[in-house]
C-alpha cells in the first residue's frame, strides 16, 4: 500500500472514529444537563473556530513548510529551526486568547447570551472555562499540522482515537458519576486538551530529522514564509467569519435553548467533516510536494481523483439526510421532541455544507502553490453578502432562516471558485471538475427520490429507520461509485486484480 493510500487510510479511521464517540455522547450530553447547557457547548465551539483565526495560518503554514522541506535534501536544521519559531508565536498567541476570553466572560454571560434557566453565574463560569480549553486546546492543531505534514498520518490518528475516546466517553463519567454540569464538562476538556496537546507537541519534536544543532528561534525564516502565512491568516479570519457570523448572530437573536437546536442541526451537517478532513489532509502534503515538483500531470490526475472521491462520499449522505432528517435524529437522539425541532434545520443546513465540502480540494489546490489571494477575495465578497442575508432571514423564518442562507452563500462560492480556481492554475480543468461532481450528483438525488417516494406517507418508527435509511443510503452510494469514472475505473482493477490471483 502507498502512503497516500496509507494515509487515507488512516485518516478515515481516525476521523470516523472521533465522530462516532462525538456523536454517540450527544444525546446523553443533553439528557445529563439538558439543551441549553448543550446550547453552552456550541457557544464553546463558536468559540474554538473565532480564536482559531489566531492560529495566523501557521498550523497550515507548517503543514506546507514540513512537506516542502521533507521533499528536498539535507533540510533537517531548517526544519527544527521553522518548528520552533513558528512554535513559540503560536504558544503566545494561545494564551493571549485564554486571557481575553476570561476577562470577557462575565460580560458575554450578562449581555449576549440569552439564558433561560441556567442562573447567571453558571453562565460566565462556563464561558471563563471555555478561554481556558481554549488556550491549552489550540496548540493541538498546530502540532497536528506538523505531524500531517511530515505524513506521519497513521500515528496522528492513533492519538487522535486515542484522545477522542477519553475526552468524549470519559467526560460521561464524569457527568454521571461526579457532577452533571457545564462547569464539570469543561473541566474535562481542559485536562484532556491539555495532555492531548502537549503529547503532540513531544511526538512532533521526536519526528524531525535530527540535527548537531538544537533548535532556535529564527526570526529570518519569518521572511520565507510571511507572505503564505499573511494570506492565510486574512484567509482564515475571513472563513471564520463566514462559518461562524450565523453562530454569532444568533446566540443574540435566539435563547439558548433555541439555538440549541441549531447547535444540534450543525454537528449534524458538521458529520460530512469526518469524510472532508480525511481526505484533505492526505493530499494537501501531496498537492503540496507535486507543485513544488512542478509535475502538473500527475498533479491533474490526482486533483480529480480526489474529487470524484470527495463527491462519491459526501453526496450519499448529504442527500440521504436532506430527504430523511427526522427518522434519523429519532433514531439517534430517541427523543421526538428533539427530532421535531431539529429535523428542518438539518435539512437545509445539510445541503449547504455538502456544496462547501466539495470546494476544499480547490482551496487545497490554492494553497499547495501557496496563491491565498482568490480564496481572500471570494470570502470577503461573500461574507459582504451573508452577514445582512443572515439577519434578514433569521428575522422572518428563525433559525432555518440562518441555514438557507448558508445554502446560498455556497451556491455563490462554487459558482465564483471553481473557474476562477482554474484559470490559473490546471487551466482549463474547471468543466472536468464540474463533470466530476456532477454525474454522482444526479445519480445520488434520483436514487434518493425514489427511496424517499417509496416510503412516503409512512410513519417510519426508529426500528424501521434503522433499516430504511442506510438501504438507500447504500443504493446511494453504490450508485455515486457507478457513474465516477475514475473511482469506477480503480474499483474494476481492483476486482480483476482479486481475480487474477
Amino acid at each position: 500500500m502507498s502512503q497516500l493510500k496509507r494515509n487515507i487510510v488512516a485518516n478515515f479511521a481516525g476521523n470516523i472514529w472521533q465522530a462516532f464517540m462525538a456523536l454517540a455522547f450527544i444525546p446523553l450530553y443533553i439528557k445529563f444537563m439538558g439543551i441549553e447547557s448543550y446550547g453552552l457547548i456550541g457557544v464553546f465551539a463558536m468559540i474554538q473556530a473565532m480564536f482559531g483565526v489566531l492560529d495566523m495560518g501557521l498550523s497550515t503554514t507548517l503543514n506546507r513548510e514540513m512537506a516542502s522541506l521533507s521533499a528536498l535534501p539535507d533540510r533537517g536544521q531548517e526544519m527544527r529551526n521553522t518548528v520552533r519559531t513558528l512554535e513559540v508565536i503560536y504558544w503566545g498567541v494561545a494564551l493571549l486568547v485564554g486571557m481575553v476570553v476570561v476577562a470577557i466572560s462575565p460580560g458575554v454571560a450578562r449581555h449576549w447570551l440569552n439564558a433561560g434557566a441556567l442562573p447567571f453565574e453558571t453562565v460566565a463560569q462556563a464561558v471563563m472555562l471555555m478561554g481556558c480549553a481554549v488556550a491549552l486546546q489550540c496548540p493541538a492543531s498546530f502540532y497536528s499540522g506538523g505531524i500531517r505534514g511530515l505524513q506521519r498520518h497513521v500515528l496522528l490518528n492513533a492519538i487522535n482515537i486515542g484522545m477522542g475516546t477519553l475526552r468524549s466517553g470519559g467526560v460521561i463519567l464524569v457527568l454521571w458519576l461526579i457532577s452533571p454540569t457545564i462547569q464539570a464538562f469543561f473541566l474535562w476538556q481542559i485536562s484532556i486538551g491539555a495532555l492531548n496537546t502537549f503529547l503532540l507537541g513531544f511526538l512532533l519534536w521526536r519526528r524531525l530529522p535530527r540535527s548537531r544543532q538544537g533548535s532556535a528561534f529564527d526570526g529570518r525564516l519569518l521572511m520565507g514564509v510571511w507572505r503564505f502565512t499573511a494570506g492565510m491568516t486574512a484567509i482564515t479570519l475571513s472563513a471564520m467569519l463566514l462559518t461562524q457570523v450565523d453562530k454569532i448572530i444568533l446566540t443574540k437573536m435566539l435563547s439558548l435553548e433555541k439555538f440549541g437546536y441549531y447547535t444540534l442541526a450543525g454537528v449534524v451537517a458538521g458529520g460530512l467533516g469526518m469524510i472532508i478532513a480525511p481526505i484533505v489532509n492526505s493530499v494537501f502534503p501531496r498537492f503540496t510536494e507535486l507543485a513544488t515538483l512542478r509535475d502538473d500531470l500527475a498533479l491533474k490526475h490526482l486533483y480529480h481523483i480526489s474529487t470524484q472521491l470527495m463527491a462519491l462520499l459526501i453526496l450519499p449522505v448529504a442527500v440521504t439526510l436532506a430527504f430523511f432528517p427526522q427518522e434519523v435524529l429519532l433514531a439517534w437522539t430517541g427523543s421526538l421532541n428533539t427530532a421535531q425541532n431539529t429535523s428542518p434545520i438539518v435539512r437545509i443546513l445539510i445541503i449547504g455544507s455538502a456544496l462547501n465540502a466539495l470546494m476544499y480540494l480547490p482551496s487545497a489546490l490554492q494553497l499547495a502553490y501557496g496563491w491565498t489571494g482568490i480564496g481572500l477575495k471570494i470570502t470577503l465578497f461573500l461574507i459582504v453578502v451573508l452577514v445582512p442575508t443572515i439577519i434578514m432571514l433569521t428575522g422572518y423564518l428563525g433559525a432555518v432562516g440562518a441555514a438557507w442562507a448558508w445554502v446560498s452563500l455556497n451556491v455563490i462560492y462554487m459558482a465564483m471558485g471553481v473557474p476562477l480556481t482554474h484559470r490559473r492554475l490546471l487551466k482549463g480543468e474547471a468543466p472536468a471538475w464540474f463533470r466530476d461532481i456532477a454525474y454522482p450528483s444526479i445519480s445520488v438525488l434520483a436514487v434518493v427520490l425514489v427511496g424517499r417516494a417509496m416510503f412516503d406517507g409512512f410513519a417510519l418508527s426508529t426500528t424501521a429507520a434503522y433499516l430504511v435509511v442506510p438501504a438507500v443510503f447504500l443504493c446511494a452510494l453504490l450508485s455515486a461509485v457507478a457513474s465516477s469514472p475514475l473511482i469506477r475505473g480503480l474499483v474494476h482493477m481492483k476486482l480483476l486484480g482479486v481475480r487474477s490471483t
